[in-house]
């Protein structure tokens, strides 16, 4: 079985490289680019084939990406239709319509995802468990949460993201009580750990909202941006120290977390599939040159000051910080293979 579920979690690779790769190519064609390749996976060729439109249509050996080979992208070309001969706006958008098409289909899936979730949990307590330690620091029954450390909140998801991520240490709830907003300070959750890094603990029950078209509405709409906000945070904390290396995954522990989904039950699999998506158009989106964003950002300077950046400083760049990502892959890489072992 085990088998099957890593063939799961490369069929998983293969689909969200194909979305991302598909917006680059759409795009590049109804703009007319000449595109040379069009390949899903990186290194040797498993099977190629010629389209009749002069696309090579690609399968490679490692699904670890995957690209959009157009004429005049990373050379100048005198052919009319190259990469390099079409407005800067033009570019702007195949570029970016990779990790759009990412992010939309999160979007698409988290909607289907909500429409078949049995139960919904608003924000207004409705019990206090033993252990609480919120209740002994300002929070009643029946208060309707709205922030939590600044940090809007609208769902029961909402809420328990918020508490784990600021609530290991005293923190500032607003809510509304009795028809009144107030906010209080120094309220306290209990907290847990793991992997050294502490978390807090939502430590009362929410009262369940009834299921109607609204709530479904409005659940999809906020898991999506809570989803998105989580993995902004998840880059902060990375780059803030709060998480160490250890916490990041690759392509190895990415498959082990697929893996592990999908042996527990549906919903956390589809689930975890939102978060891959929606994480590889985000992290595409970084002004990092190698990534679509640091591409983004060349165009964008072009756009401002109507002319590009020498090919050669751009080629650089790319090259340069792109055997950087290959190195830190390689890395991290092998601390998921020392993991598997422990």
């Amino acid at each position: 079985m085990i088998v099957l579920y890593i063939l799961l979690a490369l069929l998983v690779f293969g689909v969200l490289i194909l979305i991302h790769e598909l917006g680059h190519f759409l795009f590049a064609k109804r703009f007319g680019v000449t595109i040379s390749e069009f390949s899903i996976g990186m290194g040797p060729k498993i099977v190629s084939k010629k389209g009749k439109d002069g696309v090579n249509y690609s399968l490679r050996v490692l699904p670890i990406g995957g690209y959009v080979a157009m004429v005049g992208e990373d050379e100048d070309s005198e052919d009319p239709n190259a990469f390099n001969k079409k407005p800067a706006w033009q570019r702007f958008i195949i570029v970016i319509a990779g990790a759009i098409m990412n992010l939309l289909f999160g979007i698409i899936l988290m909607a289907v995802l909500t429409m078949f979730t049995p139960h919904f949990g608003g924000t207004t307590v409705a019990e206090f468990y033993d252990y609480s330690t919120s209740n002994k620091t300002g929070i009643e029954l029946n208060d309707e949460i709205i922030k939590i450390n600044g940090a809007s909140v609208h769902t029961a998801s909402d809420l328990s993201y918020e508490i784990m991520r600021s609530g290991y240490k005293p923190v500032d709830v607003t809510l509304v009580r009795d028809g009144k907003e107030i906010t209080i300070s120094n309220v306290q959750f209990p907290q847990t750990s793991s992997q050294g890094i502490a978390f807090g603990s939502m430590d009362f029950k929410i009262y369940e909202e009834k299921k109607t078209f609204g709530v479904i509405c409005k659940n999809a709409f906020y898991s999506c941006t809570s989803t998105i906000k989580m993995i902004w945070d998840s880059l902060y904390d990375l780059i803030s120290g709060r998480y160490g290396i250890e916490a990041v995954s690759g392509p190895i522990g990415v498959t082990g977390a697929i893996t592990d989904a999908a042996q527990t039950d549906t919903y956390t699999f589809f689930y975890l599939v939102v978060v891959i998506t929606m994480n590889l158009g985000i992290f595409n989106l970084l002004p990092i040159p190698a990534l679509d964003g640091g591409t983004l950002l060349f165009l964008l300077i072009e756009m401002i000051f109507r002319k590009p950046i020498p090919r050669k400083v751009e080629n650089g760049l790319k090259f340069t910080f792109f055997a950087l990502l290959m190195l830190l892959v390689i890395f991290i890489s092998f601390k998921d293979v020392f993991s598997l072992f422990k």
